[in-house]
């Protein structure tokens, strides 16, 4: 499991209220390797240092031709396989494969941590692989890192991160990217591998991708102010991950693992755009909120062993509702624009006993939530899947406490995911 920088203030353990587990409870399938901390000079206080985000994404045709193309194209709006250049072997399959190259992007900042996200297609044995690499501020360039081998369905292909590749400049921690010096890096660069197997007409396609790139400072926040969102509460559906406890066990098992891909289906649910039964008719009968289970399996991380994987979350998602990413948002002033939108926000915390007051779980090294609104005092409203059943999966949280197990431990990490009715805030996420 992944441990957030906050982990030595948390126990890894954590009980339901109100009843004894036959066994300990472990942290939920959100645990974060947290932000990287920036050392903040003499004089200084955490107060007052700047929480550096910036996400760059490429989503229209035009943004996508941007991009270098070798044995890619864009058609009809997507990058698509179209004559590969290459051939790559996986697992023991040859693959014919293409590559769609972005811009280099420097954030303003030196940045010590990136996560990226997309969108794809891949259709049969078809996948597509994500790799980034950046400039150090003395212009160092690094070596490739592959952050991810996704695909859309686990048929063909099991889909996977690489931790490790600390040969240079950065390591990968699951889903981050992570500078190895306190320094930073001051631009990064994608490269998308659009694989299909060899022999075969797959066309897998590249729909949209991007990237977060951050700096953060330590410490505890000052509490933002309500904003206009205060009395807005959306009708988000109520899912408790707890209903699933030893559901699936080769895709996490259910219970305390499945707190990503509960909030996940949470927000499809909001938009109507669950999957088919069809889809999940694998699951059998019985089983409360058959979707989630099928959700766990479609965001299931084999090298992680969880279905944590933050922008596997979103790219699922993505399929479903048309647009999802991954990014980090700087106070619940920003989670109150996407509320406006109508838009519901899954953020990342962790948090030890006494932290988080009326929460179902005593404290966790990493959880995920659904915020759904505010108050009118301007507390937050949220979808909580830890509850042990549906009916107490709605809660209301502390700001204050809110943004204090949000902020300084995942970093505000935050899943944006939207259908086309709900337009996003403007200015950009991340770029507030």
């Amino acid at each position: 499991m992944r441990l957030p920088l906050a982990a030595a203030l948390a126990t890894s353990l954590v009980t339901l209220t109100g009843l004894v587990p036959a066994s300990p409870v472990s942290a939920a399938d959100g645990a974060s390797p947290g932000p990287s901390l920036v050392p903040v000079s003499a004089g200084a206080t955490a107060r007052s240092a700047a929480r550096q985000v910036d996400l760059t994404r490429w989503r229209t045709p035009a943004e996508l031709r941007r991009g270098t193309m070798r044995g890619t194209t864009v058609h009809a709006g997507k990058v698509v396989l179209s004559q590969p250049r290459a051939t790559r072997r996986l697992d023991g399959t040859r693959y014919d494969a293409g590559t769609w190259f972005s811009p280099w992007t420097a954030p303003g900042f030196d940045y010590s941590e990136l996560i990226a996200s997309w969108s794809a297609r891949t259709p049969a044995a078809s996948l597509v692989e994500v790799s980034v690499r950046g400039r150090a501020p003395d212009g160092t360039r690094s070596s490739w890192d592959v952050l991810a081998r996704w695909a859309a369905h686990d048929q063909h292909v099991k889909r996977t991160t690489v931790s490790g590749q600390d040969d240079d400049l950065a390591s990968v921690n699951v889903d981050t990217w992570v500078a190895r010096q306190p320094a930073g890096l001051r631009s990064w660069q994608l490269r998308v591998t659009l694989l299909r197997k060899a022999g075969t007409a797959a066309k897998p396609k590249l729909v949209s991708v991007g990237a977060m790139s951050s700096r953060l400072p330590s410490g505890p926040v000052t509490t933002s102010r309500p904003g206009k969102a205060r009395g807005v509460v959306l009708d988000v559906p109520r899912y408790s991950q707890m209903t699933h406890q030893g559901h699936s066990p080769q895709w996490g098992g259910g219970g305390q693992a499945w707190c990503s891909p509960t909030s996940t289906s949470m927000v499809l649910g909001h938009y109507g755009r669950l999957p088919k039964p069809a889809a999940y008719s694998w699951v059998g009968a019985g089983h409360t909120d058959p979707w989630v289970d099928h959700a766990a399996r479609m965001t299931y991380d084999h090298a992680y062993r969880g279905t944590g994987n933050w922008p596997f979350n979103t790219a699922y998602a993505a399929s479903l509702a048309g647009d999802a990413f991954v990014t980090r948002l700087t106070s619940m002033v920003q989670v109150e624009r996407f509320i406006l939108a109508g838009i519901p926000v899954v953020i990342s915390v962790s948090f030890g006993r006494g932290e988080l007051s009326g929460a179902p779980i005593s404290a966790t090294n990493g959880h995920l939530l659904v915020v759904v609104g505010f108050t009118e005092s301007g507390d937050v409203v949220v979808n909580d899947p830890a509850s042990p059943t549906r009916d107490g999966v709605r809660r209301t949280y502390s700001r204050a406490q809110l943004e204090n197990v949000w902020l300084p431990r995942s970093g505000g990490l935050a899943y944006v995911i939207r259908d086309a009715a709900h337009p996003l805030p403007s200015p950009s996420p991340g770029n507030w």
